[in-house]
């Protein structure tokens, strides 16, 4: 999709798009206007924020929701107790934030909060600030808030804050009073537990008044470069010490959900362009340790762009940030923040995965906290197809992990369904393990559903179709379905709204004369169209395809030269099949799956013969 930076920018236009909801497609607008000033010896600072909201939807708003993300690092946060009381606690959080001192806490104070220059009625519940509006924002208006608040950064816990343990000043994630998203299900105000986030579309320009001695990085495009330096232009690449006063960085982030930025006084800051005349930036701590492989990293970064703009579709932006900061990796608008002392494999691996999430999160922003496994999968999918390329891995199947990782949890007896919203699991291990591992099943296991060559369409016209809204599971389907002229709805329902499990068998082989009949049976409650793989005693082979009813449809014979034989619908009430292989061959060997792309819980009676 090409990308036009200048104008205003609005997202009214989607609703002529491709609409997947009988009520037609619509999203809000936001627009910020923000500045603060940074105490770096207090990490206090003061902010001012002018924000548009223009509202799309077909409804009359009474009332807003802000997000204020740095109240949760204060002892007795929803945060906090959950970290405290769920099984197996993040190890970076744990009862940390129940120790903090109040110059370590985070907080977001609103000091002053107006529309269209009249005082509003508002209250602050943890995380979420409660807005009673003066006026209601009726459907096709705008409304213009205006706000001002202190804030104290936190010592670094998870993901924001400052200091952290590889000693960077201020990961300045989530550090704004950010509007909740409404959409065609209504207000997305989740108090900040532990996930991620869903955002408004919009345009930001923000100026952040520091130290001269500190280099920034993060989203947007800079529009002062010659005054600041610092890489940028200017004055040069290292960070300067013993400066006085201040400066101020003037940012502009067009068409984005979010703005993110980070700052530190050992900063290097080096800059590589990209392909399509995107500009990489790289900005890490000044640690001899460290340099060699950060400098290393820049060119496999070119590599990830490249790789991603042709699975997937072009990066529409002009510069991205690979900044050392916060707690481990996490995605952000334009910009990542990772752990940067780590073997190379490991950076170029986080690298990976954190671009990646600039199509499958930035781009295609579908909520995280109800659709996690869209974000988190689809980006483990893509950024382990990426690395097996870039870093020459050279691995038949790169998400074999992640199907390891998916039977574990399947057969653990702890799995809930993929719907599950994602503050509500009842361990992070079946988090991390139903958004990453099974979420990236998903897409490899539909590419065996529907053919490689057909998922590969579909991520570029989910691309094509979706980039700048928020998808949901059903939006993505349905491409799925006109890409392979396929019915789908019942592999999104089984593998993401229950906890069937795939699991077929070879029950029966006999042979009478000059024919082989063979009996396949379903275990498992979930439906799968089959292959079966045959290797005879002559040394040929041939694959059986044996359609699944519902599916209503065949997928492509995925290795043409081997002779397939698409034998009769295989309806899923019906607990066995029979297949009758007349040909007069002996068969040695036989395999469902031999790809190991079907997450088969049970593939050792997948197999009868010797292999």
């Amino acid at each position: 999709m090409k990308y036009i930076l200048s104008g205003c920018l609005t997202l009214f236009m989607v609703a002529f798009a491709t609409a997947q909801r009988s009520s037609g497609y619509w999203q809000q607008q936001v627009d910020y206007k923000m500045e603060i000033d940074m105490d770096v010896n207090d990490y206090q600072y003061k902010g001012k924020q002018v924000l548009t909201y223009t509202n799309n939807s077909p409804d009359t708003l009474n009332r807003v929701f802000y997000h204020l993300y740095f109240n949760a690092f204060q002892p007795g946060s929803e945060m906090d107790v959950r970290s405290r009381t769920i099984e197996d606690p993040d190890g970076r959080v744990g009862d940390r934030i129940s120790k903090l001192a109040p110059d370590e806490i985070g907080y977001i104070k609103p000091t002053l909060l107006s529309q269209d220059g009249a005082p509003v009625q508002y209250e602050v519940a943890g995380t979420v600030l409660e807005v009673v509006l003066d006026k209601p924002i009726l459907p096709g208006t705008s409304t213009t808030f205006n706000m001002e608040w202190d804030a104290q950064v936190p010592v670094q816990i998870r993901r924001s804050g400052r200091n952290n343990a590889e000693g960077v000043a201020l990961s300045m994630t989530q550090w704004y009073p950010k509007l909740a998203e409404y959409d065609f299900q209504g207000w997305h105000a989740d108090p900040y537990i532990g996930r991620e986030f869903h955002g408004v579309w919009g345009d930001y320009d923000v100026k952040i008044t520091i130290d001269k001695e500190y280099t920034i990085g993060g989203s947007g495009y800079l529009q002062n470069p010659e005054k600041i330096g610092h890489g940028y232009g200017g004055e040069g690449m290292e960070p300067k010490k013993g400066k006085k006063g201040k400066l101020t960085w003037h940012f502009v982030a067009p068409k984005v959900h979010d703005f993110t930025w980070a700052a530190d006084d050992e900063y290097i800051h080096d800059a590589v362009e990209g392909p399509n005349g995107v500009t990489l930036h790289f900005i890490y701590k000044n640690n001899p340790e460290i340099i060699e492989n950060w400098k290393n990293l820049q060119l496999k970064t070119v590599e990830l762009l490249k790789f991603f703009n042709e699975n997937i579709g072009q990066y529409p932006y002009k510069q991205y940030s690979v900044i050392q900061g916060g707690d481990g990796g996490m995605e952000y608008a334009m910009c990542t923040l990772i752990t940067g002392e780590r073997k190379f494999e490991s950076l170029v691996g986080v690298t990976s995965h954190e671009l990646a999430h600039s199509w499958f999160q930035f781009l295609l922003a579908t909520n995280e906290a109800k659709h996690e496994w869209m974000d988190e999968g689809f980006t483990s999918y893509i950024s382990s197809e990426a690395m097996n390329v870039v870093m020459e891995e050279n691995n038949p199947n790169p998400q074999s992990g992640s199907y390891r990782g998916y039977a574990f949890l399947a057969l653990s007896g702890k799995e809930q369904p993929q719907s599950t919203h994602a503050d509500r699991y009842a361990s992070n291990r079946a988090y991390g393990i139903t958004a990453y591992s099974k979420g990236a099943v998903f897409l490899a296991q539909l590419g065996y559903i529907i053919g490689e060559e057909n998922l590969q369409k579909t991520l570029k016209r989910y691309y094509d179709e979706w980039a700048f809204k928020h998808p949901t599971p059903n939006d993505f389907i349905r491409i799925a379905e006109k890409v392979s002229g396929m019915e789908l709805d019942w592999y999104l329902t089984d593998w993401t709204q229950t906890t069937n499990t795939i699991d077929y068998g070879i029950k029966d082989v006999s042979e009478e004369g000059d024919k082989t009949t063979v009996t396949l049976e379903r275990i498992g409650l979930m439906p799968m169209p089959i292959d079966l793989y045959v290797t005879y005693e002559d040394g040929t082979q041939e694959s059986f395809y044996i359609p699944l009813q519902m599916a209503r449809g065949e997928k492509p014979n995925p290795y043409p030269t081997l002779k397939r034989t698409v034998a009769g619908d295989w309806a899923w009430a019906y607990p066995t099949y029979t297949l009758e292989i007349e040909n007069g061959k002996t068969i040695k060997a036989m395999m469902i799956d031999a790809t190991q792309r079907m997450a088969d819980i049970n593939p050792e009676n997948n197999v009868y013969g010797e292999q």
